[in-house]
């Protein structure tokens, strides 16, 4: 080995050292992690459904973002974090100069892939400013998207959803549905209006209904004109940060209150009406931080 090589490898190595501090640094400011995702834990929560070898592909570095093993030694950009890792470090550095870089092995989940073996040449192709790298991936099959700033802290709510979907196969049956939430513990509404639907539909048409006809039916019948009428109304636009699924949740809370308030039945379209109407006699600014407050009670009140 070229010792020059070698001390010149040293020399980036602790640069990357440094440049994870800045990182660091900046992250107690933005609250974003650096750590790298487990694939293990990943895969045990999103349920995988299967796996197909894709074969040698490029993938774009920016999307790896976990490791099987190594998950611990490499920040979220795969710098390194440990002092100790100089030599290896170096030592793969100046033989991927001279001898260029073999594929790694990864999982993908999603959008997104896993370190089976590489970790280092991840680091060091990142660190040499390289936007891809050859890969012999293996797909893992998951029901619920997963894209590459995926935090930590969002992987509950990914589980949350599928375990939903296992439950209720909606993924199978309206492949296009997308009821992704950005708060947790709420998937539980959406099985209960299920229930409640399905309740309905055996009373009006006398018989029994089969879970996944309910599920789908109330997609259908009930959830998606609740969609279509809060977008005709203009009411996605006022919280771009939330999801049609997080505001028929609230639409639902609002309706209940408004029920217990009035003492009658309110129909959903009175509900979004309503909704409408105060959007318009308030200032939105003030009536969107009331709507947030509430909201993020609400999600206090589940995290307890």
């Amino acid at each position: 080995m070229n010792m020059t090589d070698f001390g010149a490898a040293v020399d980036d190595f602790r640069r990357a050292r440094r440049q994870a501090a800045v990182e660091a640094i900046f992250a107690t400011f933005t609250g974003a992690s650096l750590d790298l995702l487990s694939y293990e834990e990943v895969r045990q929560l999103l349920r995988p459904q299967g796996q197909i070898e894709r074969g040698l592909q490029d993938i774009p570095l920016e999307a790896i973002v976990g490791s099987v093993g190594r998950y611990r030694d490499f920040t979220r950009t795969f710098l390194p974090r440990h002092d100790g890792d100089a030599n290896r470090w170096a030592q793969v550095k100046v033989a991927l100069v001279a001898e260029g870089l073999p594929p790694i092995s990864v999982y993908q989940i999603g959008e997104v892939y896993f370190v089976r073996d590489g970790n280092h040449r991840v680091s060091i192709a990142r660190q040499m400013g390289n936007k891809t790298i050859e890969a012999y991936v293996t797909e893992v099959k998951i029901a619920v998207p997963l894209a590459p700033d995926v935090q930590p802290d969002e992987l509950i709510l990914k589980a949350e959803y599928a375990a939903f979907l296992a439950e209720t196969r909606l993924d199978v049956s309206r492949p296009q549905a997308n009821l992704s939430l950005t708060s947790p513990g709420r998937y539980p509404l959406f099985l209960e209006h299920i229930e409640v639907h399905r309740y309905f539909m055996g009373v009006e048409q006398q018989r029994e209904i089969p879970y996944p006809e309910a599920v789908s039916h109330w997609y259908d019948v009930v959830y998606l004109p609740v969609v279509s009428l809060m977008q005709e109304y203009g009411l996605l636009d006022e919280f771009p940060e939330r999801t049609e699924a997080d505001l028929y949740v609230w639409l639902a809370e609002h309706r209940a209150e408004l029920e217990q308030t009035g003492g009658h039945t309110v129909q959903p379209d009175m509900a979004v009406a309503h909704l409408a109407a105060k959007l318009e006699q308030e200032k939105p600014p003030a009536l969107i931080r009331a709507l947030w407050q509430a909201m993020n009670r609400v999600e206090a009140t589940l995290r307890r």
